[in-house]
């Protein structure tokens, strides 16, 4: 078993939920699919199909209405990212079992399990550009997803944004991330971006022009912790599970107390507030969308898809998928 091996890490002083990030209940008025424990992402395709991923490994398709859902197949694992693929169906990211094609069918392909012959430890997003390109990220290289809150409190930062091109390469673009989580491409594919739920930021690879090849971070000192993200015509959407705590980030530069705190029973160690969060931005980094909900209904927010003039959100252990008509927002 991995031993738990803290560092030190002071964060900066979190953002006050006032302003642009100003507490509000506009997620409150979402309407609810039931679907089953945990659709942790959400996808949308042309025409209006929406799928996710459980808990269980089921991967689900429900009809544009929201009426009624099929089962298109189980992954054996734990599906986090999904995405809609080119053939059809959708690109799985399972914690597990790693990158899957889901056709419609029912038939599931691994596409990608392994990384210079080692096993993928936490497959978490992906996104797939125009020319074939898959994004993606591996959590943790240290901690499968049954130990996400060791990673997190660890800081020892093994997470990575890698891609795979179209003839079977892969090529790490950004290491050294603490829990690297969503991934999005810009409208245009000339940078793609990457959340690392640990820190805070949203970091951005440059795919071409002057700066090609080079990192920097697009956001820094969120509010909350960054987890899935997607692009809508020009808008990078980041679901937030949790906003910020005082005494979590106080926590992080403290190892003796971190592993104190790893030592109390689950029942005793920090759990999320059920505060749902979803921001908008421009492609400047500007808040554009700030969307919340402080009375429970809809919260642990991990995925946010903008489609159809709605927006569709996903839980990490919530029963159901909350849809949000964006028509005045």
């Amino acid at each position: 078993m991995t031993k738990f091996s803290p560092v030190g890490w002071r964060p900066p002083k979190h953002p006050k939920l006032e302003g642009v990030f100003a507490i509000n209940k506009d997620l409150a008025a979402a309407e609810l699919w039931p679907s089953g424990k945990g659709p942790e992402d959400v996808a949308v395709d042309d025409e209006g199909f929406v799928y996710t991923g459980l808990e269980n490994g089921n991967i689900l398709k429900f009809r544009p209405d929201g009426s009624s859902h099929q089962i298109l197949g189980n992954t054996g694992g734990r599906p986090l990212g999904v995405g809609i693929h080119p053939a059809g169906g959708v690109l799985v990211c399972d914690a597990y079992a790693g990158m899957l094609h889901v056709a419609d069918t029912g038939t599931i392909e691994e596409v990608l399990a392994k990384v210079d012959g080692t096993k993928l430890l936490l497959t978490n997003n992906a996104s797939i550009a125009r020319d074939g390109r898959i994004f993606f990220t591996e959590s943790s290289q240290r901690w499968e997803l049954d130990h996400f809150t060791e990673d997190l409190l660890e800081m020892t930062s093994t997470g990575r944004l890698l891609v795979l091109h179209p003839n079977g390469d892969i090529e790490e673009l950004i290491s050294d991330l603490c829990f690297a989580n969503g991934v999005a491409l810009s409208p245009d594919e000339s940078f793609v971006l990457v959340a690392e739920t640990g820190r805070f930021n949203i970091h951005r690879h440059w795919l071409s022009g002057p700066k090609a090849a080079t990192n920097d971070v697009w956001l820094t000192n969120l509010p909350g912790f960054p987890d899935n993200l997607s692009q809508d015509d020009g808008v990078v959407w980041c679901a937030f599970p949790r906003p910020r705590d005082a005494q979590l980030d106080m926590l992080q530069s403290k190892p003796r107390l971190k592993s104190i705190v790893m030592k109390l029973p689950a029942s005793m160690q920090p759990s999320p507030s059920r505060h749902g969060f979803v921001l908008g931005f421009d492609l400047e980094g500007n808040v554009v969308h700030n969307l919340q909900d402080t009375s429970g209904k809809v919260a642990v927010t991990t995925g946010v898809r903008a489609s159809h003039g709605k927006l569709y959100i996903g839980s990490l252990s919530d029963p159901t998928i909350a849809v949000l008509e964006m028509a005045g927002r």
